[in-house]
Parts: structure tokens; sequence; C-alpha cells
């Protein structure tokens, strides 16, 4: 068990996702796709070669798939290659072709510095319609763009443990959205509360009569106010969990091995929806004000969820580990002793008689950038990781991590933004060296050497971003102006303008 031990702590790897049971999502692969936010004729930038040495036509395919990148690069092979140099690290931006992401949005990304053999980022910017799938009166209405709903979408995967996950949610969460809001296209655009439930057609399952269902009317004394606002989060958490299940479904078939961090942003009906899983992070800089729009989930942040599930459910941790807290590894010559430790129910710290089975191994270990959950994985919410074992064991880690997001909603209209507001995405690359505050110190440095009508200049930022945490090539690494190590990880970011002229169109 301690040889075990020692090999999963050296085992380090990133973030994931986990669902309870749900009814089959839908199959989305085979879906028309949504309103493309580039050219048509602009595909998606080709994968690279395999190496000739391979000899696992399993493991080729999902190489060769893990080193696509976004379609709206629009990336030559040759370009492709210089995408995937490690020694070289050049950033990627869009071309400046005259056609642009929706609102001018400005994205960069740049590869890690050989943490991976590939980018394992993904992004994905879209304009989706969502047709509606029946009336709320019940009465089948004819098929018109003009009742449906357009949303806006902005989507970053931050893969481990490979790219197929990252890439295969890039492709397909936007559509999961689609879904889940399509008998939410007349709801939301009424401005009348909610249906309590959507009508069912007649004869068909659930359309009794259910009043011998009905307990005491003082249990139901009045009925719960439901927004509109709520339904749009429900719809993307939804979402979510289908995509994870539909992860678990094809994980074999299509090789989408690992997990992945995702942060996904949604513009509808004059709210912007932010939702992340994961530990990569979103922030709002309007006027020089830093706005929060997401936490990160991580063995720290989520301990007591993970330790009540250690505490309810003993057999997921396989007698190796226990749910207990302790500040650093007990020896067993400290048996009998009194030690300080924490469980599921405690924000302080307590001493406790130190017994046998405390010298398992703790299910959270470390601090920062090195906790983690039974010794493997650094994040607790994501998606995909079906596959994923303690190191040296057989007992899985998927039922400890979630793959529902956090959602944090934002008003557009409660505030007249100015083309210097901002909306930032960064997955852990950007933020693991650079702080909110120095984010918001280059959105301003940045935005006031542009014209405000430049819409180069949300393009020009999110590379300053990039370059800024990349750093430069010196004798010992990667580094920053003041000489520390610059992130050696994938970085990605997009640069969301919330005002200026065509922002809402």
């Amino acid at each position: 068990m301690l040889n075990r031990v020692r090999s999963a702590v050296a085992h380090l790897v990133s973030s994931g996702g986990a669902p309870p049971p749900r009814p089959k999502s839908p199959d989305l692969s085979n879906a028309p796709s949504a309103q493309p936010a580039v050219p048509p004729e602009a595909p998606r930038s080709p994968p690279a070669r395999a190496g000739s040495g391979s000899s696992a036509p399993a493991k080729t395919v999902e190489a060769r798939a893990s080193f696509s990148r976004p379609t709206f690069l629009q990336l030559s092979p040759g370009g492709l290659r210089r995408a995937d140099d490690h020694a070289g690290r050049a950033v990627q931006s869009p071309p400046d072709t005259g056609r642009r992401l929706p609102w001018s949005t400005g994205y960069a990304e740049v590869i890690n510095a050989g943490k991976s053999r590939h980018n394992e980022d993904q992004a994905c910017c879209e304009v989706v319609y969502v047709e509606g799938r029946r009336s709320v009166s019940g009465v089948p209405r004819e098929p018109s763009r003009g009742q449906g709903l357009c949303f806006y979408y902005w989507g970053l995967f931050d893969g481990h443990a490979g790219g197929g996950a990252a890439e295969m949610a890039s492709r397909l969460l936007h559509r999961h959205i689609r879904e889940q809001l399509k008998d939410l296209v007349e709801i939301l655009q009424d401005p009348s509360p909610p249906p309590l439930c959507l009508p069912s057609t007649p004869g068909a399952a659930g359309s009794s009569d259910p009043s011998h269902l009905v307990g005491p009317q003082s249990c139901w004394s009045s009925q719960k106010e439901v927004t509109h606002e709520s339904l749009v989060v429900g719809a993307i958490e939804n979402a979510f969990q289908f995509m994870d299940e539909q992860m678990a479904q094809e994980r074999r078939g299509h090789q989408v091995e690992g997990g992945c961090c995702a942060l996904v942003v949604v513009y509808l009906l004059g709210k912007v929806y932010v939702a992340n899983a994961g530990d990569s992070r979103a922030i709002i800089v309007r006027n020089g004000e830093i706005i929060p729009m997401s936490r990160e989930f991580t063995p720290e942040t989520e301990r007591q969820r993970l330790q009540l599930l250690g505490f309810l459910k003993p057999e997921l941790l396989g007698g190796e580990f226990t749910h207990l807290e302790f500040p650093r590894r007990i020896q067993p010559k400290e048996l009998g002793q009194r030690m300080l430790y924490r469980d599921q129910n405690m924000t302080g710290w307590a001493y406790k008689k130190i017994e046998l089975e405390d010298l398992r191994f703790p299910l959270v270990c470390g601090e920062g950038k090195k906790a983690r959950v039974m010794a493997t994985i650094g994040v607790t919410r994501g998606l995909g990781d079906h596959n994923l074992k303690v190191c040296s064991s057989t007992l899985p880690i998927k039922p400890f991590l979630s793959c529902f997001p956090e959602v944090r909603v934002y008003d557009l209209t409660q505030y007249e933004h100015c083309p210097d507001d901002v909306l930032v995405l960064g997955t852990d690359g950007l933020w693991d060296v650079t702080s909110d505050c120095e984010v918001a110190a280059t959105v301003d440095r940045v935005l006031s050497a542009y014209e405000p009508n430049d819409p180069s200049r949300y393009t020009a930022l999110a590379q300053a971003l990039v370059l800024g945490a990349r750093g430069t090539p010196r004798d010992r690494g990667w580094r920053l102006p003041n000489n520390k190590l610059g992130s050696g990880d994938d970085i990605s970011v997009f640069v969301i303008p919330l005002g200026g002229p065509g922002s809402y169109s």
C-alpha cells in the first residue's frame, strides 16, 4: 500500500466531472450543426499526421483527434505544425481577414512547454439558433424561425490525460445546451411566470388526472417562485450532465480518453451566463473594477463535499483512504497520540486520538496547486475521467468528481458599458502566474493604445495576456520579466467586449 501511495503522489494529473444516473442523453453526434462563427468554407484545422512508429491504431486515432485546433483559427497544415511546436511556443489567433468572431471577440492560445505531447486545450465560439420544440398551449405550431431564439456561446475546455474529452466537448456541448433550451423558447419570450408543468399530448403517459397524488393542502400552501433566469441556469446544468453521459457512452468506440475542465459563456436575452466546472476562471473588468464570474473547484475548495461523500459511502475509499484530514501524514509510532484533524463538518481544527484506520492515506491531501483527490487529480469538477483510477489500483475516482457547473449571471442591461469593458476567460495556464489585478492592468494598458472602434483591439489584448503568462525563453526555461517561471501549461484566452458598436448584433 505504501509503495502504491508513493507512486500515486508522483502521478500528478489535473481535473474531472461526475454525474448521478440520468435518462439516456440525446445523441447529438449527427445532429445538425449550429450556425458557425466563421465562414462555412473555413474547415476545421486539420489534425497532424501521427508518428510512423505508432503500432496501436486506436491510439493513433486519439493522437490525431487531440492535435486538432479550433475551427476559427483556420490553421493550414504548416500553421498547425507551428502551433504544435513546444520550443517556439508561437501564439495563435484567428486571422485578420475582416470576418471576426461574434462581438469582435479576441482569442489567443499557446501550447505548453512540454507538459504533454499536444495542446490539450480546446475552444469554441458559436452563434446558435434554437427552434422551439412545442407550444406551451399544447397546440402544435408551424415551424418558424421568427419564433425561435438565438444565443451566443463561448467555451474553453482544458483537457488532461489526453485531449479527447476537451475536443468532444468543444464540438458538442453547445448542441446539448440548444437541446435543453428547446422546451423554453416560448416560455422565455413570455413575460408571465413559467408554467408549473408542460402540457403532454392526449393519451400520453402522465396526462391522466393526477389529483390522487396530491397530499394535504397544507403541504402546498404556495408555489415556489421560478424565474426565467433559473430556467436557463437549469438548462445549462442539464446540458453539462448530458455531455458527461455521452462521454461515458462513447469513451470506448471514439477513444474519448481523459477529462477536461469546462468554462462556458452563454449570452441570451440580455444576460450573460457563466458556467464553470474546473479550475479555469472568468472575470469582468468594468471601468477598472474587477467582478469575479467564477470560482475554482479544487480538492481544497470542495474538501467538505468530498469528505462527506467518503463518510457516507466508505466503500468508495476501498479501505485504502480515510475521509479525515490531518495536517500531515501520520506515522505508525504516533498511534494513541492526540493529533489535529478535521472532518466533513468542520472548518476549524480539533484534536482526536489516532487510531489504526487513521494511518490510511487521506482522501484530500496537499495544498495549493499540489492538492489532490486520492493522490491523483487536482480538480474536482469537469467532464469525462470515466476511466480514471487511483495509480496502481483499480479504485475509481469518478464518484468523487462532479460534472455540474456553478453558473453565475450578469445582466448586461443593468449597466451602460463602454468599449473597454470586457469579460476575460482563461484556462489555468493564465491564472497560475497572473493575478486578477495584473489582468485588469493589462486590459487598461492594451485597450488604451487602440481606438475604441478598432475591432482588432480585443485580439491584441488576448495575445498580450497569453504572452505575459508564457514569458520569454531563457537559459532556465520560460521566464517572466521578474525572472519568475512563466506558465509551462497550455494557455487559452477569450476576451469578450461587453460594450461598443456591434456588440449586441
